[in-house]
């Protein structure tokens, strides 16, 4: 694969994985649909578009996934809705980012792995422009949102630590979508005196799942295959830059100081740990 196709393939993904945060935040914000409705629609059209991609890239629609992981795959999926009633695009993406990643670090050092002198002055600095980030003030993100969004993160790092090393991780991910479906339904069904739906509501959850999810998820794989590990850790810094500046551009939202300084700290920090490995 040239050098040329995988930074497409990447920009690509890195712009879809943006632009999940930015289309549910849009959809909950400027249309009638509900949280519960924008999960289930996501995760179901998120499937569709797998199995049709796997039919045309192999001409089978063979699957596999586990249980364990679709649980996760839907914990992380509710959560992000929800979150994002009352979180902006970007301060949502950036502390799914970094639940993801501190999730994943965690897991390492559980593990037995050890970090540099100068990987844990970058977690800790990571850490430290996450809490600044969640302390009190009138800047501070709502916290509920932001309790709920780091849940997400938390099992979206589990979700990708269950996936490493699959052999298939297209087809994993097409069967994890299908059997998270099933606690989606139920989720719209507990839900359902709260239910709203609307046209444009359904058609940014169905292109939430099925390209910014679905393609999305598809194509990096795709990607992967001509990236180092470190690399592809590293790359995945961009989405809450991008979902930052396209919530500036689409939904007029804004950068405040501490934002900023949190961004830096949590990222950088994060480059720090990824980048010594």
């Amino acid at each position: 694969m040239s050098n040329l196709r995988v930074l497409i393939l990447t920009l690509i993904t890195m712009i879809a994985f943006a632009g999940n945060s930015l289309l549910c935040r849009f959809a909950l914000k400027n249309t009638q649909i509900d949280p519960a409705s924008f999960t289930t629609i996501r995760i179901l059209s998120g499937a569709m578009a797998l199995l049709l991609l796997l039919k045309i890239r192999s001409g089978s629609s063979k699957i596999s996934g586990s249980w364990r992981s679709a649980i996760a795959l839907f914990a992380y999926a509710a959560a992000f809705s929800f979150a994002y009633v009352t979180l902006e695009a970007g301060i949502g993406a950036l502390l799914l980012f970094s639940a993801v990643q501190v999730t994943m670090i965690g897991y390492g050092l559980y593990s037995g792995e050890r970090l540099s002198i100068k990987q844990t002055l970058g977690f800790i600095l990571a850490l430290g422009g996450l809490i600044w980030l969640m302390l009190p003030g009138v800047s501070a993100p709502p916290l509920l949102g932001s309790l709920l969004m780091i849940c997400a993160g938390i099992s979206w790092g589990i979700y990708s630590l269950r996936g490493r090393g699959v052999g298939d991780p297209a087809s994993m991910t097409a069967g994890n979508f299908l059997r998270a479906a099933i606690p989606t339904i139920l989720l719209s069904i507990i839900f359902v005196q709260s239910m709203r739906i609307d046209k444009m509501g359904v058609l940014y959850a169905i292109l939430s799942g099925a390209f910014a999810s679905g393609a999305g998820y598809f194509i990096w794989y795709m990607a992967l295959k001509g990236l180092k590990a470190t690399t592809a850790s590293i790359v995945q810094l961009s989405v809450p830059v991008i979902a930052a500046i396209g919530g500036i551009i689409f939904l007029s939202e804004s950068i405040t100081v501490r934002l900023l300084v949190s961004s830096v700290a949590i990222l950088g920090g994060i480059f720090i740990v990824v980048s010594e490995k």
